[in-house]
Protein backbone atom coordinates (compact mmCIF):
# COMPACT_ATOMS: atom_id res chain seq x y z
CA UNK A 1 0.00 0.00 0.00
CA UNK A 2 1.48 3.40 -0.93
CA UNK A 3 2.30 5.77 1.91
CA UNK A 4 -0.58 8.24 2.03
CA UNK A 5 1.42 10.69 4.10
CA UNK A 6 3.73 11.36 1.17
CA UNK A 7 0.89 12.32 -1.15
CA UNK A 8 -1.09 15.56 -1.45
CA UNK A 9 -4.72 14.55 -1.03
CA UNK A 10 -7.49 16.85 -2.21
CA UNK A 11 -11.17 16.23 -1.40
CA UNK A 12 -13.47 15.93 -4.37
CA UNK A 13 -15.81 18.89 -4.73
CA UNK A 14 -19.48 17.99 -4.66
CA UNK A 15 -21.40 20.89 -6.22
CA UNK A 16 -24.39 18.69 -6.87
CA UNK A 17 -24.30 16.67 -3.69
CA UNK A 18 -26.76 16.79 -0.84
CA UNK A 19 -24.52 18.35 1.79
CA UNK A 20 -26.75 21.41 2.39
CA UNK A 21 -29.97 20.82 4.32
CA UNK A 22 -31.79 23.33 2.13
CA UNK A 23 -31.43 23.31 -1.65
CA UNK A 24 -32.57 25.91 -4.14
CA UNK A 25 -34.27 24.58 -7.25
CA UNK A 26 -34.10 28.01 -8.86
CA UNK A 27 -32.51 31.33 -7.87
CA UNK A 28 -34.42 33.00 -5.07
CA UNK A 29 -36.36 29.86 -4.06
CA UNK A 30 -35.03 29.97 -0.51
CA UNK A 31 -36.06 33.61 -0.06
CA UNK A 32 -39.56 32.67 -1.24
CA UNK A 33 -39.67 29.85 1.32
CA UNK A 34 -39.61 27.17 -1.42
CA UNK A 35 -37.34 24.56 0.10
CA UNK A 36 -36.39 21.00 -0.82
CA UNK A 37 -35.54 19.25 2.42
CA UNK A 38 -33.86 15.89 2.04
CA UNK A 39 -35.51 14.20 5.04
CA UNK A 40 -38.93 15.50 4.04
CA UNK A 41 -38.58 14.20 0.50
CA UNK A 42 -37.77 10.74 1.86
CA UNK A 43 -41.18 10.72 3.57
CA UNK A 44 -43.12 11.46 0.38
CA UNK A 45 -45.32 8.45 -0.38
CA UNK A 46 -44.36 8.15 -4.06
CA UNK A 47 -40.64 8.62 -3.44
CA UNK A 48 -40.74 6.09 -0.58
CA UNK A 49 -42.66 3.60 -2.72
CA UNK A 50 -40.20 3.86 -5.63
CA UNK A 51 -37.09 3.47 -3.49
CA UNK A 52 -38.39 0.55 -1.44
CA UNK A 53 -39.85 -1.18 -4.51
CA UNK A 54 -36.55 -1.08 -6.42
CA UNK A 55 -34.52 -2.10 -3.37
CA UNK A 56 -36.81 -4.99 -2.42
CA UNK A 57 -37.11 -6.32 -5.98
CA UNK A 58 -33.34 -6.41 -6.46
CA UNK A 59 -32.51 -7.71 -2.98
CA UNK A 60 -34.85 -10.69 -3.32
CA UNK A 61 -32.89 -11.94 -6.35
CA UNK A 62 -30.32 -14.58 -5.46
CA UNK A 63 -26.69 -13.78 -6.30
CA UNK A 64 -25.05 -16.65 -8.18
CA UNK A 65 -21.36 -17.31 -8.73
CA UNK A 66 -21.11 -18.37 -12.38
CA UNK A 67 -18.26 -19.66 -14.51
CA UNK A 68 -17.94 -19.97 -18.27
CA UNK A 69 -17.24 -23.53 -19.46
CA UNK A 70 -15.34 -24.67 -22.54
CA UNK A 71 -18.47 -24.33 -24.66
CA UNK A 72 -18.89 -20.68 -23.61
CA UNK A 73 -21.94 -21.38 -21.43
CA UNK A 74 -22.28 -19.70 -18.02
CA UNK A 75 -23.11 -22.24 -15.30
CA UNK A 76 -23.43 -21.83 -11.54
CA UNK A 77 -20.43 -22.91 -9.49
CA UNK A 78 -18.89 -22.56 -6.04
CA UNK A 79 -15.49 -21.23 -5.00
CA UNK A 80 -14.07 -20.98 -1.49
CA UNK A 81 -12.65 -17.54 -2.25
CA UNK A 82 -15.95 -15.97 -3.33
CA UNK A 83 -18.98 -18.06 -2.33
CA UNK A 84 -18.86 -17.50 1.48
CA UNK A 85 -18.89 -13.69 1.30
CA UNK A 86 -21.69 -13.74 -1.30
CA UNK A 87 -23.82 -15.89 1.01
CA UNK A 88 -23.03 -13.89 4.18
CA UNK A 89 -21.52 -10.46 3.44
CA UNK A 90 -20.92 -9.44 7.08
CA UNK A 91 -21.69 -10.34 10.69
CA UNK A 92 -24.94 -8.39 11.00
CA UNK A 93 -26.56 -8.66 7.54
CA UNK A 94 -27.67 -11.49 5.30
CA UNK A 95 -27.45 -11.15 1.53
CA UNK A 96 -30.97 -9.66 1.21
CA UNK A 97 -30.36 -6.98 3.86
CA UNK A 98 -26.94 -6.22 2.38
CA UNK A 99 -28.21 -5.70 -1.17
CA UNK A 100 -31.15 -3.67 0.13
CA UNK A 101 -28.74 -1.34 1.96
CA UNK A 102 -26.61 -1.12 -1.18
CA UNK A 103 -29.53 -0.10 -3.43
CA UNK A 104 -31.12 2.29 -0.92
CA UNK A 105 -27.82 4.13 -0.43
CA UNK A 106 -27.43 4.49 -4.18
CA UNK A 107 -30.98 5.76 -4.69
CA UNK A 108 -30.96 8.11 -1.71
CA UNK A 109 -27.44 9.50 -2.06
CA UNK A 110 -26.44 8.61 -5.60
CA UNK A 111 -23.49 6.66 -4.18
CA UNK A 112 -22.87 3.33 -2.47
CA UNK A 113 -19.54 2.86 -0.74
CA UNK A 114 -18.67 -0.66 0.43
CA UNK A 115 -15.64 -1.31 2.65
CA UNK A 116 -13.85 -4.61 2.04
CA UNK A 117 -12.49 -6.68 4.93
CA UNK A 118 -9.77 -9.22 4.14
CA UNK A 119 -8.40 -12.29 5.89
CA UNK A 120 -4.71 -13.08 6.32
CA UNK A 121 -4.58 -14.53 2.81
CA UNK A 122 -5.84 -11.25 1.33
CA UNK A 123 -9.19 -12.76 0.35
CA UNK A 124 -12.26 -10.58 0.91
CA UNK A 125 -14.35 -12.14 3.68
CA UNK A 126 -16.51 -9.16 4.66
CA UNK A 127 -18.41 -6.34 2.92
CA UNK A 128 -19.84 -3.30 4.75
CA UNK A 129 -22.08 -0.62 3.21
CA UNK A 130 -20.96 2.74 4.65
CA UNK A 131 -22.90 5.94 5.23
CA UNK A 132 -22.07 8.20 2.28
CA UNK A 133 -22.16 11.29 4.50
CA UNK A 134 -19.22 9.82 6.45
CA UNK A 135 -17.12 9.24 3.33
CA UNK A 136 -15.04 11.74 1.36
CA UNK A 137 -13.34 10.78 -1.93
CA UNK A 138 -9.76 12.08 -2.17
CA UNK A 139 -7.56 12.47 -5.24
CA UNK A 140 -3.77 12.81 -5.22
CA UNK A 141 -1.80 15.14 -7.48
CA UNK A 142 -1.02 12.09 -9.64
CA UNK A 143 -4.65 11.06 -10.00
CA UNK A 144 -4.73 8.20 -7.49
CA UNK A 145 -8.01 7.79 -5.61
CA UNK A 146 -8.37 7.37 -1.85
CA UNK A 147 -11.32 7.53 0.52
CA UNK A 148 -11.46 9.23 3.90
CA UNK A 149 -13.68 7.26 6.28
CA UNK A 150 -15.11 8.60 9.52
CA UNK A 151 -15.81 6.50 12.60
CA UNK A 152 -18.35 3.72 12.04
CA UNK A 153 -18.30 1.16 14.85
CA UNK A 154 -20.76 -1.19 13.16
CA UNK A 155 -18.38 -1.52 10.20
CA UNK A 156 -15.32 -1.85 12.44
CA UNK A 157 -13.93 1.66 11.82
CA UNK A 158 -12.89 2.95 15.24
CA UNK A 159 -10.94 5.99 14.03
CA UNK A 160 -10.61 8.22 11.01
CA UNK A 161 -8.99 6.30 8.16
CA UNK A 162 -7.73 7.04 4.67
CA UNK A 163 -7.81 3.92 2.51
CA UNK A 164 -6.91 3.35 -1.16
CA UNK A 165 -9.58 2.69 -3.75
CA UNK A 166 -8.52 -0.98 -3.88
CA UNK A 167 -10.20 -1.49 -0.48
CA UNK A 168 -13.45 0.18 -1.52
CA UNK A 169 -16.30 -0.75 -3.84
CA UNK A 170 -17.86 2.50 -5.07
CA UNK A 171 -21.10 2.21 -7.05
CA UNK A 172 -22.43 5.55 -8.31
CA UNK A 173 -24.67 6.86 -11.07
CA UNK A 174 -25.77 10.19 -12.57
CA UNK A 175 -22.22 11.57 -12.23
CA UNK A 176 -23.11 14.99 -13.64
CA UNK A 177 -20.52 17.08 -11.80
CA UNK A 178 -17.67 14.69 -11.00
CA UNK A 179 -16.91 11.07 -12.03
CA UNK A 180 -16.47 10.08 -8.38
CA UNK A 181 -19.69 11.66 -7.12
CA UNK A 182 -23.13 10.43 -8.15
CA UNK A 183 -26.48 12.18 -7.87
CA UNK A 184 -29.65 10.81 -6.33
CA UNK A 185 -32.92 10.96 -8.30
CA UNK A 186 -34.05 13.27 -5.48
CA UNK A 187 -31.96 15.95 -7.20
CA UNK A 188 -34.57 16.04 -9.98
CA UNK A 189 -37.73 14.89 -8.22
CA UNK A 190 -37.35 16.68 -4.88
CA UNK A 191 -39.48 19.69 -5.74
CA UNK A 192 -42.37 17.51 -6.97
CA UNK A 193 -42.12 15.47 -3.78
CA UNK A 194 -42.22 18.63 -1.66
CA UNK A 195 -45.26 19.83 -3.61
CA UNK A 196 -47.04 16.57 -2.86
CA UNK A 197 -46.19 16.88 0.83
CA UNK A 198 -47.45 20.48 0.86
CA UNK A 199 -50.77 19.37 -0.64
CA UNK A 200 -51.13 16.62 1.95
CA UNK A 201 -50.18 18.91 4.84
CA UNK A 202 -52.67 21.51 3.70
CA UNK A 203 -55.44 18.91 3.44
CA UNK A 204 -54.53 17.54 6.88
CA UNK A 205 -54.81 20.97 8.49
CA UNK A 206 -58.06 21.62 6.67
CA UNK A 207 -59.70 18.45 7.97
CA UNK A 208 -58.28 18.98 11.46
CA UNK A 209 -60.25 22.20 11.36
CA UNK A 210 -63.45 20.24 10.78
CA UNK A 211 -63.24 20.81 7.01
CA UNK A 212 -64.13 24.43 7.63
CA UNK A 213 -62.14 26.97 5.63
CA UNK A 214 -60.53 30.05 7.11
CA UNK A 215 -62.13 33.39 6.55
CA UNK A 216 -62.69 36.97 7.74
CA UNK A 217 -65.17 38.75 9.95
CA UNK A 218 -66.48 41.97 8.41
CA UNK A 219 -68.35 44.80 10.06
CA UNK A 220 -70.48 47.47 8.39
CA UNK A 221 -68.40 50.21 9.95
CA UNK A 222 -64.90 50.92 11.13
CA UNK A 223 -63.58 49.08 14.22
CA UNK A 224 -60.49 49.69 16.27
CA UNK A 225 -57.44 47.46 16.23
CA UNK A 226 -58.13 46.47 19.81
CA UNK A 227 -61.67 45.36 18.95
CA UNK A 228 -60.44 43.46 15.88
CA UNK A 229 -57.84 41.65 17.97
CA UNK A 230 -60.41 40.73 20.62
CA UNK A 231 -62.84 39.37 18.02
CA UNK A 232 -60.12 37.33 16.34
CA UNK A 233 -59.01 35.76 19.61
CA UNK A 234 -62.62 35.02 20.54
CA UNK A 235 -63.31 33.42 17.15
CA UNK A 236 -60.09 31.31 17.11
CA UNK A 237 -60.76 30.07 20.63
CA UNK A 238 -64.39 29.12 20.18
CA UNK A 239 -64.83 28.20 16.52
CA UNK A 240 -61.58 26.65 15.23
CA UNK A 241 -59.67 23.42 15.82
CA UNK A 242 -61.67 20.97 17.94
CA UNK A 243 -64.44 23.56 18.26
CA UNK A 244 -64.91 23.86 14.50
CA UNK A 245 -68.50 23.42 13.41
CA UNK A 246 -70.07 25.02 16.49
CA UNK A 247 -72.81 27.59 16.03
CA UNK A 248 -71.66 31.22 16.14
CA UNK A 249 -74.07 34.06 16.90
CA UNK A 250 -73.13 37.32 15.24
CA UNK A 251 -74.56 40.78 15.90
CA UNK A 252 -74.02 44.41 15.00
CA UNK A 253 -73.96 43.54 11.30
CA UNK A 254 -70.93 41.21 11.58
CA UNK A 255 -70.55 38.75 8.72
CA UNK A 256 -68.26 35.74 8.20
CA UNK A 257 -66.83 35.15 4.72
CA UNK A 258 -64.76 32.10 3.84
CA UNK A 259 -61.46 32.83 2.13
CA UNK A 260 -60.11 29.50 0.95
CA UNK A 261 -60.10 28.02 -2.53
CA UNK A 262 -62.28 24.96 -2.92
CA UNK A 263 -60.59 21.62 -3.51
CA UNK A 264 -62.28 21.40 -6.90
CA UNK A 265 -60.99 24.83 -7.91
CA UNK A 266 -57.40 24.10 -6.87
CA UNK A 267 -57.51 20.56 -8.37
CA UNK A 268 -55.75 19.04 -5.38
CA UNK A 269 -56.23 15.43 -6.45
CA UNK A 270 -54.88 16.08 -9.95
CA UNK A 271 -51.93 18.05 -8.57
CA UNK A 272 -51.12 15.32 -6.05
CA UNK A 273 -51.30 12.65 -8.74
CA UNK A 274 -49.11 14.71 -11.07
CA UNK A 275 -46.43 15.22 -8.40
CA UNK A 276 -46.40 11.47 -7.70
CA UNK A 277 -46.10 10.67 -11.42
CA UNK A 278 -43.12 13.03 -11.72
CA UNK A 279 -41.37 11.24 -8.85
CA UNK A 280 -42.06 7.84 -10.45
CA UNK A 281 -40.72 9.11 -13.77
CA UNK A 282 -37.48 10.26 -12.14
CA UNK A 283 -36.93 6.76 -10.73
CA UNK A 284 -38.07 5.16 -14.03
CA UNK A 285 -40.70 3.17 -12.13
CA UNK A 286 -44.05 2.53 -13.88
CA UNK A 287 -46.53 4.66 -11.96
CA UNK A 288 -48.99 1.84 -11.32
CA UNK A 289 -46.29 -0.16 -9.49
CA UNK A 290 -45.98 2.69 -6.98
CA UNK A 291 -49.74 2.80 -6.43
CA UNK A 292 -50.29 5.81 -8.68
CA UNK A 293 -53.03 5.18 -11.20
CA UNK A 294 -54.42 1.96 -12.63
CA UNK A 295 -52.28 -0.76 -14.26
CA UNK A 296 -52.39 -1.26 -18.05
CA UNK A 297 -55.51 -2.92 -19.40
CA UNK A 298 -53.73 -5.89 -21.00
CA UNK A 299 -53.01 -8.82 -18.71
CA UNK A 300 -49.53 -10.01 -19.69
CA UNK A 301 -47.48 -10.23 -16.51
CA UNK A 302 -44.27 -11.13 -18.29
CA UNK A 303 -44.37 -8.12 -20.62
CA UNK A 304 -45.15 -5.76 -17.75
CA UNK A 305 -42.29 -7.11 -15.65
CA UNK A 306 -39.95 -7.08 -18.65
CA UNK A 307 -40.68 -3.40 -19.26
CA UNK A 308 -40.05 -2.66 -15.57
CA UNK A 309 -36.82 -4.70 -15.64
CA UNK A 310 -35.30 -3.13 -18.76
CA UNK A 311 -36.39 0.42 -17.96
CA UNK A 312 -35.63 0.52 -14.26
CA UNK A 313 -33.90 -2.45 -12.63
CA UNK A 314 -31.43 -3.69 -15.22
CA UNK A 315 -29.00 -0.78 -14.88
CA UNK A 316 -28.77 -1.20 -11.11
CA UNK A 317 -28.42 -4.99 -11.37
CA UNK A 318 -25.65 -4.75 -13.97
CA UNK A 319 -23.85 -2.13 -11.86
CA UNK A 320 -23.87 -4.34 -8.77
CA UNK A 321 -22.65 -7.37 -10.73
CA UNK A 322 -19.78 -5.41 -12.27
CA UNK A 323 -18.80 -3.84 -8.93
CA UNK A 324 -18.82 -7.20 -7.14
CA UNK A 325 -16.77 -8.83 -9.90
CA UNK A 326 -14.10 -6.16 -9.69
CA UNK A 327 -14.26 -5.77 -5.94
CA UNK A 328 -13.85 -9.48 -5.19
CA UNK A 329 -11.06 -9.93 -7.73
CA UNK A 330 -12.98 -11.73 -10.48
CA UNK A 331 -12.43 -10.95 -14.15
CA UNK A 332 -16.10 -11.07 -15.16
CA UNK A 333 -15.06 -12.91 -18.33
CA UNK A 334 -14.46 -16.47 -17.13
CA UNK A 335 -15.95 -16.16 -13.64
CA UNK A 336 -18.25 -13.59 -12.12
CA UNK A 337 -21.51 -12.86 -10.31
CA UNK A 338 -25.02 -12.92 -11.71
CA UNK A 339 -28.44 -12.18 -10.24
CA UNK A 340 -31.12 -14.83 -10.68
CA UNK A 341 -33.68 -12.77 -12.61
CA UNK A 342 -35.94 -15.67 -13.60
CA UNK A 343 -38.10 -15.19 -10.50
CA UNK A 344 -38.61 -11.55 -11.38
CA UNK A 345 -39.55 -12.28 -15.01
CA UNK A 346 -41.62 -15.38 -14.24
CA UNK A 347 -44.55 -15.85 -16.61
CA UNK A 348 -48.07 -16.80 -15.62
CA UNK A 349 -48.72 -20.55 -15.31
CA UNK A 350 -50.46 -20.96 -18.67
CA UNK A 351 -47.68 -19.17 -20.53
CA UNK A 352 -44.99 -21.15 -18.69
CA UNK A 353 -46.39 -24.47 -19.89
CA UNK A 354 -47.03 -23.14 -23.40
CA UNK A 355 -43.39 -22.06 -23.70
CA UNK A 356 -42.25 -25.38 -22.22
CA UNK A 357 -44.28 -27.25 -24.82
CA UNK A 358 -42.69 -25.27 -27.67
CA UNK A 359 -39.16 -25.79 -26.30
CA UNK A 360 -39.11 -29.56 -26.80
CA UNK A 361 -36.58 -29.45 -29.61
CA UNK A 362 -34.29 -27.00 -27.81
CA UNK A 363 -33.77 -28.45 -24.34
CA UNK A 364 -34.14 -31.79 -22.63
CA UNK A 365 -37.36 -32.72 -20.89
CA UNK A 366 -35.71 -32.39 -17.47
CA UNK A 367 -34.41 -28.90 -18.33
CA UNK A 368 -37.90 -27.87 -19.38
CA UNK A 369 -39.43 -29.37 -16.21
CA UNK A 370 -36.91 -27.47 -14.10
CA UNK A 371 -38.16 -24.20 -15.62
CA UNK A 372 -41.66 -24.91 -14.26
CA UNK A 373 -40.31 -26.07 -10.88
CA UNK A 374 -40.79 -29.80 -11.47
CA UNK A 375 -38.32 -32.55 -10.69
CA UNK A 376 -36.45 -34.74 -13.21
CA UNK A 377 -37.89 -37.94 -14.64
CA UNK A 378 -36.24 -41.08 -15.97
CA UNK A 379 -35.29 -40.73 -19.62
CA UNK A 380 -35.67 -36.96 -19.51
CA UNK A 381 -32.08 -36.08 -20.44
CA UNK A 382 -32.54 -36.50 -24.20
CA UNK A 383 -33.59 -33.88 -26.74
CA UNK A 384 -36.42 -35.09 -28.98
CA UNK A 385 -37.44 -33.94 -32.46
CA UNK A 386 -40.32 -34.91 -34.68
CA UNK A 387 -39.55 -37.42 -37.44
CA UNK A 388 -40.16 -35.02 -40.33
CA UNK A 389 -37.31 -32.75 -39.17
CA UNK A 390 -34.03 -33.34 -41.05
CA UNK A 391 -30.54 -31.97 -40.63
CA UNK A 392 -29.12 -29.54 -43.17
CA UNK A 393 -26.45 -32.10 -44.07
CA UNK A 394 -29.10 -34.72 -44.91
CA UNK A 395 -31.04 -32.24 -47.03
CA UNK A 396 -27.86 -31.23 -48.90
CA UNK A 397 -27.01 -34.90 -49.56
CA UNK A 398 -30.51 -35.56 -50.89
CA UNK A 399 -30.32 -32.52 -53.19
CA UNK A 400 -26.95 -33.65 -54.52
CA UNK A 401 -28.36 -37.11 -55.28
CA UNK A 402 -31.36 -35.67 -57.12
CA UNK A 403 -29.19 -33.29 -59.15
CA UNK A 404 -26.92 -36.17 -60.14
CA UNK A 405 -29.94 -38.28 -61.13
CA UNK A 406 -31.35 -35.40 -63.20
CA UNK A 407 -28.01 -34.99 -65.02
CA UNK A 408 -27.76 -38.72 -65.87
CA UNK A 409 -31.42 -39.07 -66.85
CA UNK A 410 -30.80 -39.02 -70.68
CA UNK A 411 -28.56 -42.06 -70.38
CA UNK A 412 -31.29 -43.85 -68.53
CA UNK A 413 -34.15 -42.99 -70.85
CA UNK A 414 -37.12 -45.15 -70.29
CA UNK A 415 -35.99 -46.13 -66.80
CA UNK A 416 -38.75 -46.11 -64.27
CA UNK A 417 -38.58 -44.67 -60.80
CA UNK A 418 -38.24 -47.53 -58.30
CA UNK A 419 -41.40 -48.61 -56.64
CA UNK A 420 -41.97 -47.33 -53.18
CA UNK A 421 -44.63 -48.02 -50.63
CA UNK A 422 -44.99 -44.30 -50.01
CA UNK A 423 -46.62 -43.01 -53.21
CA UNK A 424 -46.52 -39.40 -52.03
CA UNK A 425 -42.73 -39.63 -51.56
CA UNK A 426 -42.36 -41.09 -55.03
CA UNK A 427 -44.36 -38.30 -56.61
CA UNK A 428 -42.48 -35.65 -54.69
CA UNK A 429 -39.14 -37.12 -55.76
CA UNK A 430 -40.22 -37.17 -59.40
CA UNK A 431 -41.33 -33.54 -59.17
CA UNK A 432 -37.96 -32.52 -57.70
CA UNK A 433 -36.13 -34.27 -60.54
CA UNK A 434 -38.17 -32.32 -63.07
CA UNK A 435 -37.34 -29.06 -61.22
CA UNK A 436 -33.60 -29.82 -61.23
CA UNK A 437 -33.74 -30.75 -64.95
CA UNK A 438 -35.20 -27.33 -65.67
CA UNK A 439 -32.32 -25.64 -63.80
CA UNK A 440 -29.62 -27.20 -65.99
Amino acid sequence: MPDVREKALSPVSQPGGWWPIVRENYPGAWQQNVEVKYDSVLSNHADFACRTLIASDISKLRIKLVQKDSAGIWTETTNSAYSPVLRKPNHFQNRIQFIESWVLSKLQRGNTVVLKKRDRRGIVNGLYVLDWTLVTPLVTDTGEVYYELSVDNLSGISERLIVPASEIIHDRFNCFFHPLVGLSPIFAGGLAAMQGLAIQNDSTLFFRNGAQPGGVLTAPGAISDETAKRLKEYWDTNFSGKNAGKVAVLGDGLRYEAMRAKAVDSQLIEQLKWSAEVVCGVYHVPAYKAGVGAPPAYNNIQNLNLEYYTGCLQRHIEDIEACLDEGLGMDGVTIGTEFEVDDLLRMDTATQFEVAQKAKGTGTLNEIRRRVNLGPVEGGDTIYLQQQDHSLAAIAARDAMLINQANTEPAQAGAEIPANDNQAEVEARAALIEIYKGLR
